[in-house]
């Protein structure tokens, strides 16, 4: 029998806070290991193998400790989540990429030469849009539990029915014919 403890969702700020700890505390060290896996391997590939494995880290502890998922493993292992969920954290991923690049094309499609302080304020301004879009994803889609979605409505069936609410009914036995009359009358 698995007896894994049941977690309560925490709140949305307290979430919040945590995607913005777990998923900026995984930036950094992306940007880190990139920066070291480039002296061997090209930089784009050093960024690709990253990007995947920083995506996966950054699911799992989203899963574990961000949203506290009751997802469980289906098997005794290392990852949390499953595919499903690790392929649309990586679509919400992607999506905020698009929002940033998009942002910055944007910008050095408006202005000729915008200079740093302009360009950094667009990358933030996008990136700070892409992650509260995608933290809202991510809460509300891709780790929601069963607890929040709506339930179907069933009516409630008591086990007794209440003797208050039976309509009474007014029956004067003493005029109603006999059995043996009725029985009589009916042969």
């Amino acid at each position: 029998m698995d007896r894994t403890p049941q977690t309560s969702t925490p709140g949305a700020v307290r979430s919040f806070v945590r995607f913005v700890i777990f998923g900026g505390g995984v930036g950094l060290a992306s940007s880190a290991a990139v920066a070291l896996l480039a002296a061997f391997l090209p930089f784009t590939l050093a960024n690709a193998l990253i990007a995947v494995v920083s995506t996966v880290l950054a699911t799992e502890l989203h899963a574990r400790f961000t949203f506290a998922s009751e997802q469980r493993p289906a098997r005794r292992g290392l990852l949390r989540c499953g595919l499903r969920h690790h392929l649309q954290s990586a679509g919400t991923a992607t999506a905020a990429f698009a929002v940033t690049t998009l942002a910055m094309l944007l910008l050095h499609a408006l202005a000729d030469a915008p200079g740093l302080a302009v360009e950094q304020t667009v990358y933030l301004s996008a990136s700070a849009l892409a992650g509260i879009g995608r933290f809202l994803a991510l809460r509300l889609y891709v780790f929601a539990t069963s607890s929040k979605q709506p339930t179907p409505a069933v009516p409630h069936l008591d086990p007794a029915p209440r003797l208050d609410v039976i309509p009474r009914l007014d029956l004067d036995l003493s005029r109603s014919p006999a059995r043996r009359e009725l029985l009589t009358t009916a042969s």
